[in-house]
């Protein structure tokens, strides 16, 4: 995931370093204290954050839009992945944190929790209550636990350290926030705070600081007792943070190249400091850093309805905010055989074409773009390339044996490679994309699988295995993986064994609501055709109106406020 430079301009100007060093020292002081806040009070925290959010949110969604240069209809793409998720993934923390306070457990059933396929714990944290089986109908989600760990050991692989009878070092964290989605910044520091026990800084990226002053209303209460700060800048007080005496861990959301200059300095001494496994940063350091995302499209006996359906869905994986998603699809992978191959990409290029332009608002992607439609023969561009627009594109027949730049490199930008595999039947070819998508393409962030019903009933063990194996951090299955982002209960990250020297997708997780200590993926499965369409996809009609009242749910459901969103959501 690309980061803007140290020039890049912000709306904000950055924060002087005196003031960097008054408010580090502040949390220095506080850190202590909030390692030993009472559960209780830190659940009153969350409702907090909660309460106040919702308010700022119609004001944030303005700003963000304008930011970006488009209208009222792509609102609710930011409504889905700023709002929505925060408000999840922080209704569900403080679900948790209430359980461990009275229960001293993290609120899973003796029904979910299981072996699952390869031998691992599996940990059923969706549905997570009844409003999600109302309003997100047919998704499941699991955790799979790391290898060696036996499901008489789960009070010892949940509840962080709230259920393990001591507590963290106090310890001040340095977030540094990605510039593409608006909740990453608060979620990051949500998990630090909660997750990890650390008091936190912030700093906001450039291209989307204009989230700071929403931040800091929402997160008003845990600044006014010294437990978080907010800082503006570039990469050189990025720099400063990272650091400065007083900041204990590092996490950061962006790109490789900018986790590895903070790890072991730029250029050609931080790659020798590199080679001699001497990193300049002496500190703990997380991270997410994107990935080349496959959509494995498994052979089967779909109709014209399902075509289209599924053309919409990955149209969506691609072009929802733009294409600037470190989740967004970059490689589809088809069997050679199937006879819809054609017509599928047919639907694909119609949806893609039909969508309105729109500003590449992030920095770089002009230039990315044109590299990459240099980069293939048979690029195709569904659109036309305008001054400060870059149209969705496809790199059709990208061959899986060739080292090709869009299997290596985040595109960041709405273009996407077509690749296809050979296999004597559907069970081949997901043996084969599996291996493909684990050896051939960067990143272990996330994957997702479409499978009709049909085909998934016969490709039943396939399909489990297919899971167990891929070496990812989520996988989707007939949903797009996205949904690890947004739902906000399991962990997100990169597949662990990724290393500072290798760091692929980011070493660590981030979210992960219930709680879940030691995960190695996870699994999300939902309909093949869910009806009627989902409003995340970019092309539903009321998609601003049905997502706005999905978050004032999540901010605080009930029957009310769920009958009220029903009307938008069908008006697809």
């Amino acid at each position: 995931m690309p980061g803007p430079s140290a020039a890049s301009p912000g709306r904000f100007p950055a924060t002087p370093r005196f003031q960097i060093d008054r408010a580090l020292a502040r949390l220095a002081v506080r850190a202590g204290d909030w390692v030993h806040t009472p559960i209780d009070r830190k659940v009153e925290y969350l409702d907090s954050v909660r309460r106040r959010a919702i308010r700022a949110a119609p004001a944030m969604i303005d700003e963000a839009i304008a930011a970006k240069g488009v209208d009222e209809r792509y609102a609710g793409e930011d409504w889905v992945s700023g709002p929505v998720t925060l408000l999840r993934t922080v209704r569900f923390l403080a679900d948790t944190l209430g359980s461990i306070s009275r229960s001293g457990r993290v609120p899973l059933g003796r029904d979910d929790v299981w072996s699952g396929p390869g031998g691992r714990v599996a940990v059923r944290v969706m549905p997570g209550d009844r409003w999600d089986r109302l309003l997100y109908p047919g998704i499941t989600a699991q955790v799979r636990l790391e290898p060696g760990v036996e499901p008489a050991d789960l009070p010892a692989v949940t509840g962080s350290f709230y259920t393990k009878g001591g507590f963290p070092e106090p310890t001040v964290a340095a977030v540094l926030g990605a510039g593409n989605v608006a909740s990453i910044g608060p979620l990051d520091v949500i998990h630090k705070l909660f997750v990890d026990g650390s008091v936190c800084v912030l700093k906001h990226n450039p291209v989307n600081d204009y989230i700071g002053p929403f931040f800091e209303d929402a997160f008003a209460d845990l600044i006014a007792d010294g437990f978080v700060r907010s800082v503006y800048g570039g990469a050189d007080v990025g720099e400063y943070l990272v650091r400065h005496p007083e900041v204990g861990s590092v996490h950061i959301t962006g790109a490789a190249q900018t986790h590895d200059t903070i790890v072991w300095g730029p250029g050609d001494e931080g790659e020798a400091r590199r080679a001699a496994g001497t990193p300049l940063l002496d500190k703990p350091i997380t991270s997410e850093l994107g990935n080349v995302s496959p959509v494995i499209v498994v052979p089967g006996p779909w109709t014209r309805s399902e075509l289209q359906f599924q053309a919409e869905r990955v149209a969506t994986t691609m072009m929802q905010n733009d294409g600037f998603n470190c989740n967004a699809t970059r490689v589809v992978v088809l069997h050679r055989d199937w006879p819809l191959h054609t017509e599928f990409l047919d639907r694909l290029r119609a949806v893609l074409a039909s969508l309105p332009p729109r500003p590449a608002y992030y920095p770089g992607a002009e230039e990315r773009f044109d590299r990459f439609a240099r980069s293939h023969a048979e690029v195709e561009l569904l659109g036309e390339r305008g001054p400060g627009v870059v149209p969705p594109a496809l790199l059709v027949g990208v061959s899986p044996e060739f080292e090709h730049l869009a299997f290596h490199e985040e595109a960041f930008c709405p273009v996407a490679a077509t690749t296809v595999l050979d296999g004597d039947d559907a069970a081949g070819f997901l043996a084969a994309a599996v291996a493909f998508c684990n050896e051939q393409l960067q990143g272990t962030l996330n994957v997702t699988m479409l499978v009709d019903p049909a085909t998934e009933r016969t490709l039943a063990a396939d399909l489990d295995e297919a899971c167990a194996r891929l070496r990812y951090g989520t996988v989707g299955v007939n949903i797009w993986a996205a949904a690890g982002f947004v739902l906000g209960v399991t962990p997100w990250g990169g597949y662990p064994g990724a290393t500072l020297a290798d760091v692929q997708s980011g070493v660590g997780f981030v979210h992960n609501a219930r709680l879940v200590d030691r995960p190695e993926k996870s699994v999300f499965r939902g309909p093949f055709r869910p009806r009627p369409k989902p409003p995340w996809f970019v092309t539903h009609r009321s998609s601003a109106e049905a997502l706005r009242r999905v978050a004032e749910f999540e901010a605080d459901p009930g029957p009310g406020r769920f009958a009220v969103l029903l009307p938008a959501a069908v008006r697809s």
